[in-house]
């Protein structure tokens, strides 16, 4: 059974930073890809960043980019969102999410979701 455990949400200040982590385990995720995604209330889920599980380039929403970046750590089984930079309307519940082959910005070809972790940045 895939797990996926978020974590390292909270309260922060505008301009300040933040670190989510995700804590993955139930398979070998070899050949997938991880997922941010957020949502704020009233709005859709929107992608936020994605990176291939064994690691490389990041790619990132426009809103976020220069601002946030994504990094992985097998040996723990976890991958991280650095938040920097982080503005009001930054402030959602933030959701790791896995698929095999590419990065994806559609939240419907997700095959596991974590249950998300809250950020709010205050202003």
């Amino acid at each position: 059974q895939v797990l996926l455990v978020e974590s390292g949400g909270g309260l922060v200040q505008a301009g300040g930073s933040l670190r989510l982590s995700c804590e993955a385990s139930g398979r070998t995720f070899f050949g997938y890809v991880v997922h941010w995604f957020r949502q704020a209330p009233g709005k859709e889920r929107e992608f936020v960043a994605g990176i291939p599980w064994t690691g490389g380039n990041g790619y990132y929403a426009d809103s976020v980019k220069g601002r946030f970046t994504i990094s992985t750590n097998n040996a723990k089984n976890t991958v991280y969102l650095q938040m920097d930079s982080v503005k009001p309307e930054d402030t959602a519940v933030y959701y790791c999410a896995v698929q095999r082959g590419v990065i994806s910005e559609r939240p419907v070809g997700m095959e596991n979701w974590g249950k998300g972790t809250q950020v709010t940045v205050s202003s």
